[in-house]
C-alpha cells in the first residue's frame, strides 16, 4: 500500500501555499508516497477578507479534522501572527479534540513550515510554539535540521526557514518565495515522506 502524506495549509496571500505545492511534489517524488494537498477552513468573513486585500482561495479541497487519521504522514503549513501561527489553523488544530482524546495521530510523522512577513518576525518562534500542538497529539516532530546541506548556510540572499522547516518571508506581500526557498520545500517534502515511509514499514 501507498504511503500517504498530507500537506495541510492556510495561506491567506499566496505565499504558504507556493511553499505547500514545492513540499507536496517533494513527498510525491519519492516512490511508493500518494502527497496531497488540503486547506484547512477560513474563519474570517469575505467582507474582512476584501478589505485585507486577500486574493480568492485557491480550489484545493478543505481538510476535516476526522480526515488527517488517514495519513501516515503530515505536514502542516501556515503564515505567522506576531510570532505563532495563525488564528485560522490554530483554529483548525482546536477543533482536533476527539483525536487529540483518542491519541489518533499518536505515531504519526510531521513537518511544520511557515511565512513571516520579515526576518525578525518568528520564523523559528512560530516553529517552536506549533510544536505543542503535535506534542498533545502524541506525533513525532520530524526537523529538516541541516540535511538540506550548503543551502542552510546562504548569506548572499535572503532566505527564510531553519532546521525546524522550509519558510519565507512575505515582506510587504510583494516578495514571493524564492528559488532557494521553493527547493528547501521541495527537500523538506522529500524527507519527511521519507521518514514516513521508513516508519510504515516497519509498523
Amino acid at each position: 500500500m501507498a504511503t500517504k502524506v498530507y500537506v495541510v495549509y492556510y495561506s491567506m496571500y499566496g505565499h504558504v501555499e507556493k511553499l505547500a505545492e514545492a513540499i507536496q511534489k517533494g513527498a510525491a517524488s519519492v516512490e511508493g508516497v500518494e502527497a496531497k494537498l488540503w486547506q484547512v477552513p477560513e474563519t474570517l468573513p469575505d467582507e474582512v477578507l476584501g478589505k485585507m486585500s486577500a486574493p480568492p482561495k485557491s480550489d484545493i479541497p478543505i481538510i476535516t479534522p476526522s480526515e488527517l487519521p488517514e495519513a501516515d504522514g503530515l505536514i502542516f503549513g501556515f503564515p505567522t501572527r506576531f510570532g505563532m501561527m495563525a488564528a485560522q489553523f490554530k483554529a483548525f488544530f482546536d477543533a482536533t479534540g476527539s483525536l487529540w482524546r483518542t491519541q489518533s495521530l499518536a505515531g504519526k510523522p510531521a513537518g511544520i513550515f511557515y511565512s513571516t512577513g520579515s526576518q525578525g518576525g518568528g520564523q523559528e518562534t512560530t516553529a517552536l510554539t506549533a510544536i505543542t500542538q503535535l506534542v498533545h497529539h502524541g506525533m513525532i516532530f520530524v526537523p529538516i535540521g541541516y540535511t538540506y546541506g550548503a543551502g542552510m548556510f546562504e548569506m548572499e540572499n535572503v532566505k527564510g526557514g531553519s532546521p525546524y522547516g522550509a519558510g519565507t518571508y512575505a515582506g510587504d506581500g510583494s516578495r514571493q518565495p524564492s528559488e532557494l526557498e521553493l527547493e528547501q520545500a521541495f527537500h523538506q517534502g522529500k524527507y519527511i515522506a521519507g521518514f514516513a515511509k521508513k516508519l510504515k514499514g516497519v509498523a
